[in-house]
């Protein structure tokens, strides 16, 4: 019985506390509306931010992402450097884990469609296109390696370029001019998105037979290929590596390969490369190491890279944006060294009728803590309302749940960590000197 009459009067005397410390804060309610708004500020830019930060991280993971996974990437900055075609059928044979691999031919040439007229960018590559850059039709279908072969007048629109010119009706099985030839239409591929898998919705596929004639070459100044997996994707670069060393001269002591050899160890995956003979009266050029002739890249290695280098710029920002949350809590807390020298009278009354400096303790921490509360929900509601302000600008934003959590767990603390002096000063007044303040 003498148990639950001090639980009923240890509830009496915290309900007392809670209704007291809400009391303060409206009593003064500009001032608590200040102190409020610093909060909510400080928690909207920590929010804000970060989801602009979080935003532009998966942008720039999406667009390469768009590229297609475990693709590898072989580009020569230089035409004297260039590949044949069949070399990318021929990597495919040497380089262990590497499954697909295509010739690229990228260049501009001359469109005509009825009364249309202009220049668009037309990508040659072969029949393995769809499968190395995870790239969908939407109607129709791609060309064969026959199509390649032969040299078909074939192509496939890219998403945009099929709108633009048929405005949505189904463009599979008519004809379109390119460079004063006629060609046929046979599927179009799925959209992508703007700027992402190298701005291919506005492009027109093509063999890469046909390209090379139409632009009169004999060479292409890019390889695509495919790995199986991540761990196969990061073995092929040092393998190919090593072969395009080899090719240019500059590593001498990769291993041979043997045509009629089998899979057994390095020194089958590796040409013997002959030097060509020197005319007379000229003196060769070789490429040095540091020489950029040729490039070879992993595009999974700069999907982490991207993600890695805009995760470190969200966390900036973040702590940017944190610094007035902590101006935030010093609001609070010279707010409530404020109040407690106002209410010196109330506290000295409240301590002369029985209250214990718990109880006091406590009223001034849950003042702290109310503010900081409703200067949170205030804060992550201004926050995500100028996400989407920026949004409706076209930036792409995301709201993250980790910035509203982290925000949140900040500006509670920070309200209760300034708010524990004031609180204590309020408590440790004594009764006689606090009523003699009146």
């Amino acid at each position: 019985m003498q148990m639950t009459k001090k639980r009923g009067s240890l509830l009496v005397r915290w309900w007392f506390t809670i209704k007291m410390a809400l009391h303060g804060i409206l009593a003064n309610p500009l001032r608590s509306a200040l102190t409020i708004l610093g909060v909510a500020i400080g928690v909207a830019s920590v929010v804000s931010l970060m989801g602009i930060g979080e935003g532009a991280r998966r942008a720039v993971v999406e667009q390469f992402e768009s590229l297609g996974a475990n693709v590898i990437t072989i580009t020569a900055h230089d035409p004297t450097v260039e590949f044949e075609p069949e070399y990318s059928q021929e990597l495919v044979e040497r380089v262990q884990g590497l499954e697909a691999a295509t010739p690229v031919v990228n260049d501009n040439v001359s469109l005509r469609w009825r009364r249309t007229r202009g220049k668009i960018n037309i990508l040659g590559v072969n029949n393995d296109f769809p499968y190395i850059r995870d790239h969908k039709l939407s109607t129709g279908h791609f060309f064969t390696s026959l199509h390649v072969k032969q040299r078909s007048p074939v192509v496939v629109l890219g998403y945009n370029v099929a709108i633009s010119l048929l405005g949505g009706r189904n463009p599979v099985g008519r004809s379109i001019t390119l460079n004063g030839q006629t060609y046929r239409i046979i599927g179009v591929l799925e959209e992508k998105g703007a700027g992402k898998a190298e701005d291919i919705d506005n492009k027109i596929v093509i063999p890469y037979t046909s390209a090379l004639k139409m632009v009169e070459k004999r060479t292409v100044e890019a390889i695509w290929g495919k790995a199986g997996s991540k761990q196969e994707a990061d073995l092929s670069i040092v393998q190919l590596g090593r072969i395009i060393k080899r090719r240019l001269g500059i590593d001498e002591k990769a291993p041979a390969y043997s045509s009629a050899g089998g899979e057994g160890g390095e020194e089958g995956m590796e040409e013997e490369v002959s030097p060509e003979p020197e005319s007379e009266g000229s003196s060769p050029v070789l490429p040095s190491a540091g020489d950029d002739l040729i490039t070879i890249t992993n595009l999974n290695q700069l999907v982490q890279e991207a993600d890695k280098a805009n995760r470190v710029m969200t966390l900036l920002l973040g702590g940017i944006a944190a610094v007035s949350l902590l101006v935030g809590g010093l609001g609070i807390m010279n707010i409530m060294l404020v109040s407690v020298t106002e209410r010196r009278t109330e506290i000295g009354v409240r301590r002369a009728l029985g209250a214990k400096q718990t109880d006091l303790l406590l009223q001034f921490l849950l003042e702290a803590l109310y503010v900081s509360i409703i200067g949170s929900i205030a804060g992550v509601t201004a926050g995500v309302w100028g996400l989407n302000i920026f949004e409706g600008q076209g930036f792409q934003t995301a709201v993250s749940f980790k910035a509203i959590k982290i925000a949140t767990v900040v500006a509670l603390s920070s309200g209760l960590l300034f708010g524990v002096y004031p609180a204590i000063s309020a408590s440790s007044v004594p009764p006689v000197e606090a009523l003699r303040s009146q």
